[in-house]
């Protein structure tokens, strides 16, 4: 036998070439049972009329074949001599032929039961498999000794290629390249070493090839996005020009570190100046009573209570710094005996920029001196209470210029976690950037109201750390005025 044996074979997808063993087994016709082993046997008669296969070693098992099929699961996952393949191993392997077995179902067609209630285990069981349909194909090799070819104990698989329902290809080993070829040893009594290589051998597209797929992936893609406009539709309302729509889906998560249980909140919304909502829109609500839970160190009860809010702001004056809603909210527990005690006020602007904000809130309550307000809030309840929730913050009828709660004494209680969804539209955002450069349009000036805000908390801490010195500096001069007046 010749020391140096060397094959090369060209295979395409799907493409079918014979071992000597399969031409053994089809060229009898006892051994056709399904349509497949009949075709292949007309396929082998053919083969051997014209003057036999060409390829000698390399050969090849399809997706329909029983290597594919069948001896694919009895692959192991370990190397463990005692290995039991799990239910997952089992289904995962055989997940190719069971999604071959299944009706195609119609895109168009919808889902009859969307939730399953109560599911079974075995539902569970099924749907715990990612069902991704797979087309496989083997090339093999039959490395068994010269002049003993077909025999299955000396087959051997030496390039693995699958393509799953999404267009991936997955080849494996991958194409050899630059690296060293792939080595096979064999255990049997001369120890032979086989090397292969594997290389793509697919011919280069064409650029007039690749640019009409192009074009036929972008009219693909046209239809397509035509067809989700035509189930979304146009019917969308704009706002006028220089108008700015805002949505908030918020939810009041929960209320945390209160001194006692059967919480609630009641909570509205303030809108300033140039800012308004349609007539149907509710701008206050009620949470539900709700038993707190203890987590940790603080008693939390989960409100998990959902609102919506819409609202318009319309541009008037160019040169005024726009204000945002306001949210005012009380927290209230209510007991047994049907007493209620305020428990903590608290307010929040809502986040000038779009998105998903988690805000906790700490709260406070006006408390009175001395034992008896306290007895009376422990045994009849009721407490002190804002006849104003708008004086948590600046009071909208107070028009001074300083406000002073000098005198007023108030008592720290827990906090009020929100989450706020905000969106907002307006025609400002479809205008190219030159245009709104030049009109400064709505989206520049609320979107730098945060910028602005922060810029003032600075320049109002300076001016006030700036008077303290000045106030400091006359106090000190005087001081030493007088001293140096005695002493003389």
């Amino acid at each position: 036998p010749p020391e140096d044996e060397e094959e090369v074979a060209e295979v395409g997808w799907q493409e079918k070439l014979f071992s000597q063993f399969e031409v053994d087994l089809y060229l009898k016709e006892s051994a056709c049972q399904t349509p497949l082993d009949w075709q292949y046997h007309e396929e082998i008669q053919k083969l051997e009329k014209a003057g036999g296969r060409k390829n000698c070693r390399i050969f090849t098992y399809t997706d329909h074949d029983r290597f594919t099929n069948l001896e694919e699961l009895c692959q192991k996952v370990t190397d463990s001599d005692h290995e039991v393949p799990s239910y997952l191993v089992e289904r995962m392997a055989n997940v190719r032929r069971r999604r071959q077995d299944r009706r195609p179902v119609e895109a168009s067609s919808l889902k009859s039961k969307i939730i399953t209630w109560e599911p079974s285990e075995e539902f569970i069981k099924n749907n715990h498999v990612i069902n991704t349909p797979v087309q496989t194909m083997y090339i093999m090799g039959d490395l068994g000794p010269y002049g003993k070819l077909g025999h299955r104990e000396y087959e051997n698989v030496l390039c693995t290629i699958k393509v799953d329902g999404n267009g991936v290809i997955t080849v494996k080993p991958d194409f050899t390249g630059t690296k060293g070829p792939y080595r096979i040893e064999l255990d049997g009594e001369k120890r032979e070493v086989w090397e292969y290589t594997i290389e793509n051998a697919s011919a280069q597209v064409q650029p007039e090839e690749e640019e009409r797929e192009q074009r036929v992936f972008r009219d693909l893609y046209g239809r397509h996005k035509d067809y989700l406009s035509g189930l979304v539709g146009t019917d969308f309302e704009m706002p006028l020009p220089g108008t700015l729509r805002l949505f908030v889906n918020g939810e009041i998560v929960s209320a945390q570190g209160y001194e006692y249980d059967n919480l609630y909140v009641h909570f509205f919304l303030e809108l300033p100046d140039q800012w308004s909502s349609p007539p149907f829109q509710q701008l206050s609500g009620v949470t539900q009573i709700c038993a707190t839970k203890t987590v940790g160190w603080d008693n939390v009860a989960y409100f998990c209570y959902p609102f919506t809010v819409e609202m318009f702001y319309t541009q008037e004056d160019e040169d005024s710094l726009p204000q945002w809603p306001v949210l005012y909210f009380e927290v209230l527990s209510l007991d047994f005996w049907q007493r209620y005690r305020v428990e903590g006020y608290g307010s929040l602007v809502l986040p000038p920029s779009p998105g998903v904000h988690m805000l906790t809130i700490p709260t406070w309550r006006p408390v009175d001196l001395g034992t008896v307000a306290e007895m009376r809030r422990f045994f009849i309840g009721g407490s002190p209470e804002l006849e104003d929730l708008t004086y948590i913050r600046i009071p909208s009828t107070f028009k001074g210029k300083r406000l002073s709660r000098f005198g007023f004494r108030t008592q720290t209680t827990g906090s009020v976690t929100f989450r706020l969804c905000c969106l907002q539209q307006s025609k400002a955002f479809l205008e190219n950037s030159a245009l709104r450069q030049r009109m400064q349009s709505v989206l520049d000036r609320l979107g730098g109201f945060s910028q602005q805000s922060s810029v003032y908390n600075v320049l109002e801490a300076f001016q006030r750390a700036r008077r303290r010195m000045q106030e400091a500096r006359e106090s000190l001069s005087q001081d030493l005025i007088t001293t140096s007046a005695s002493a003389v």
